[in-house]
């Protein structure tokens, strides 16, 4: 196993480019009692960088999304056949998905994970999207992303059906094992996040309990998908997105307080992060 001491630097952002150079993102995520969820991975995604952000929602909440963030593009879910089809459509149509903030586990929810899964298109996959993995009996061979999975240990533990070490060591065996078994990048949440595709390792050392709020972990998804799309390799961006994520954890922490930050501070952090 080689271990990654230092996150790698950013992609360029060239002085004339536009939208179209710097990724255009799809989130599928969101439900009638988890209205915040993509629309923070969203938004982070934004600061991150990327040129075009879409979020995937159920009509009824869709607008009440975008209010909050009117600079994301939205595409409104319902519970038919056609619908899947066309976000099926928009999901071949962007450069990185991100499934499951949000999201819920109704069985309209699981049928779009279900059909997303089968797509060979780069993803973060997170929460709801890790819980209908989780549910099922064995990994699933229609499983095609090509994926970073984002658990915290309480997801982790459901999705290895074990409990998970606190230790470092313990922490990266695990981790590296699931990420052989299940062919895909784990970027394990929690202090010293780990991650790992089975032969190389990353352990992040930014971050405190500034982070330690709901919708953290979404704005994380949003900045790791947003460096996916302007071109970096997936461990790499996890890597960089998990330390980038931390700084800006930091930054805010300092400037309100680690027991005040909530998780948009830590949005309005990334630049000063990236800095």
């Amino acid at each position: 196993m080689r271990i990654v001491e230092e996150p790698p630097g950013l992609p360029p952002r060239p002085l004339d480019g536009h939208k179209g150079l710097f990724g255009r993102v799809l989130i599928v995520g969101g439900s009638r009692d988890m209205i915040g969820a993509p629309a923070l991975a969203g938004a982070a995604a934004l600061r991150m960088g990327s040129g075009l952000v879409q979020i995937a929602m159920p009509r009824e909440v869709l607008a009440s999304a975008i209010s909050v963030v009117p600079e994301l593009v939205g595409l409104a879910l319902e519970e038919t056949p056609q619908n899947l089809s066309h976000l099926l459509e928009a999901a071949e149509q962007a450069d990185v998905l991100v499934i499951g903030p949000g999201l819920g586990q109704s069985p309209w929810a699981s049928r779009r994970i279900d059909a997303l899964i089968r797509l060979q298109k780069p993803a973060v996959v997170d929460a709801d999207a890790l819980n209908y993995l989780a549910s099922l009996k064995s990994w699933p061979a229609r499983f095609k992303l090509n994926a970073v999975l984002t658990p915290h240990p309480g997801e982790m533990k459901r999705l290895v059906k074990q409990a998970v070490p606190t230790d470092d060591a313990g922490r990266l065996a695990l981790a590296a094992s699931a990420a052989k078994k299940f062919g895909q990048i784990i970027l394990l949440k929690g202090h010293r996040t780990v991650v790992t595709d089975g032969r190389r390792a990353y352990f992040n050392h930014s971050g405190d309990s500034s982070l330690s709020k709901a919708g953290s972990g979404d704005v994380l998804s949003g900045m790791l998908a947003s460096l996916v799309g302007q071109g970096m390799d997936l461990f790499d961006a996890a890597c960089a997105a998990a330390f980038l994520h931390g700084r800006a954890g930091e930054i805010a922490g300092k400037e309100l307080g680690r027991r005040c930050v909530l998780a948009r501070d830590v949005i309005e952090a990334i630049p000063d992060a990236i800095k």
